[in-house]
């Protein structure tokens, strides 16, 4: 915090502030010497922590407090407002806690309190495999320490990568406001003092479940006594010719993006095969970079099946007065090494071309380990457990089931992470049951649409507010029945309806 920050900010260790401005569930920011601090009230407490997101610095004031924790307002991150604790994801680190004190009617905050180790987990499996080093087995390995698990930790990641922040990869990253620096999630030494066994560019090829040992591409072995599936999704792939040309190109890794970003900076055009938010997060990113952008969809407008008319209009147009072309209810038929032919009959100039048709789950060793799939994927109890008892599958893998009784296989990045969590809590023996609301986030330029629930089908997508003031949210209904809202600068309803969700309550009343 700089001076000119710390000016109209309360110096909460030599003032205070009075206590009666803080109502049950009010927040403000203060400081302690440099610190920036929150200060919040949960029920008769008043409570204090650090007042900036660990994520990505997101103001907590802005936030919401729910129970004995607050919630940021920019990715739903949760914190305990006890200790600090990052109770989940996408935060990884807590904040610090701080001492609270009321002296005549005034509240003062001086001292950190101490950060408590987690007491030993007893009767835990002795060796845990996690296979896959994405955003959920990364959770997943990070959770098991964090729980005071000490036992053998082995993560193997496919990727020639540390675990990375994947959803920087078609935003900052592609668009040049972030570095390589910037995408790992923690720096290589971060494993070796949390005991984590990290293999990068290792592929498991089999799993003897009778032996109870994992095998890779290299010949190493591993044995585990629970496993964790987190292998993820590959991209759809394109057939149609000219689909193995060298500039035909996918964005799914690190090294895809590394591979796309260098292109991009000597290529002028670019087609962009089908209006994913993948897609349309890479169309923003490289219009940011002067490039001329054509999207080629077979749907009628982007994003219609997932967000429905109103809101899959408005992406166009945000899109469409940043310069980019679309070119929709036509596919591409012929690539050719500078240009794309429609099956419409367009011919699209194209030095990139960049294919965004979705993925599917890699369910390769689940198959050849004979667990029960569903929806594409494998399926798993609320415990996020397999019909293999010890084995569990998370992330885009998992087919799970929801509060409603209902299976959902969600593709969400704190998704991943918050069920690497609960994963490792299970696996220590919590019985904790996979309750997190579906949450995402999607960039475009410099608006953010958030959205909480799950839809997968509706027949009621219904505007509150104005979208063409960049205000707005969109609420999705079946037979009556809210399953989920989309906001625009919403950010406060969004945390205030995802809430509602999570104690089984219709949040309808939110949107009047």
């Amino acid at each position: 915090m700089d001076d000119e920050q710390r000016a109209g900010v309360a110096d909460l260790e030599n003032d205070g502030v009075l206590a009666s401005d803080l109502v049950a569930g009010g927040k403000l920011v203060g400081r302690v010497g440099a610190d920036e601090v929150l200060l919040a009230r949960s029920g008769d407490r008043v409570l204090a922590i650090g007042a900036r997101c660990t994520h990505q610095g997101g103001p907590l004031v802005d936030g919401l407090v729910v129970g004995d924790t607050v919630r940021c307002p920019w990715h739903h991150a949760c914190f305990s407002l006890e200790n600090g604790d990052a109770a989940c994801a996408p935060a990884l680190d807590p904040v610090d806690a701080w001492n609270v004190k009321e002296v005549d009617g005034r509240l003062f905050v001086a001292g950190k309190k101490e950060r408590v180790q987690p007491a030993p987990v007893d009767g835990a499996p002795a060796r845990v495999v996690i296979v896959g080093a994405g955003p959920a087995g990364n959770a997943c390995a990070e959770m098991l320490r964090r729980e005071g698990y000490a036992g053998t930790i082995t993560l193997i990641g496919a990727e020639y990568a540390l675990p990375y922040d994947r959803p920087k990869l078609s935003k900052e990253y592609l668009a040049g406001t972030a570095d390589d620096h910037a995408l790992p999630l923690r720096p290589r030494e971060f494993y070796s003092q949390k005991r984590i066994e990290l293999f990068v560019g290792a592929r498991v090829t089999n799993v003897d479940l009778k032996q109870r040992q994992v095998i890779t591409d290299n010949g190493r072995m591993r044995g585990f006594d629970a496993l964790v599936l987190a292998t993820g999704a590959a991209p759809n792939k394109l057939t149609i010719h000219g689909h193995d040309q060298p500039h035909v190109l996918y964005l799914r890794s690190v090294a895809d993006s590394r591979v796309l970003s260098a292109r991009a900076a000597n290529a002028k055009s670019i087609v962009i095969l089908g209006a994913s938010f993948i897609g349309l997060e890479v169309a923003a990113s490289l219009r940011r970079r002067g490039l001329e952008v054509h999207v080629v969809a077979p749907s009628q407008r982007p994003l219609g099946k997932v967000l429905g008319p109103a809101l899959g209009d408005w992406v166009r147009a945000l899109h469409e007065k940043e310069g980019v072309h679309f070119h929709l209810g036509d596919e591409a038929g012929v690539i050719q090494p500078d240009k794309v032919y429609t099956r419409g009959g367009e011919q699209l100039a194209a030095d990139l071309v960049v294919v965004a048709m979705g993925v599917k789950p890699v369910v390769t060793l689940a198959e050849q380990m004979g667990l029960s799939l569903a929806q594409d994927g494998v399926a798993v109890d609320e415990y996020l457990e397999s019909s293999v008892p010890g084995v569990y599958a998370i992330g885009d893998l998992a087919a799970y089931k929801d509060a409603s009784g209902e299976r959902a296989r969600i593709e969400h990045f704190a998704v991943a992470e918050r069920q690497g969590q609960t994963a490792a809590r299970n696996i220590l023996g919590n019985k904790t049951p996979f309750r997190a609301v579906p949450f995402f986030w999607s960039s475009h330029y410099d608006a953010t649409i958030s959205y909480v629930g799950h839809a997968a089908s509706w027949d009621a997508a219904d505007v509150v507010g104005d979208l063409a003031a960049n205000d707005a949210a969109v609420v999705y209904r079946k037979k009556g029945k809210l399953l989920a809202v989309a906001t625009v600068n919403r950010d406060a309803l969004s945390l205030a309806v995802e809430a509602a969700m999570e104690r089984g309550e219709d949040p309808s009343a939110l949107l009047a």
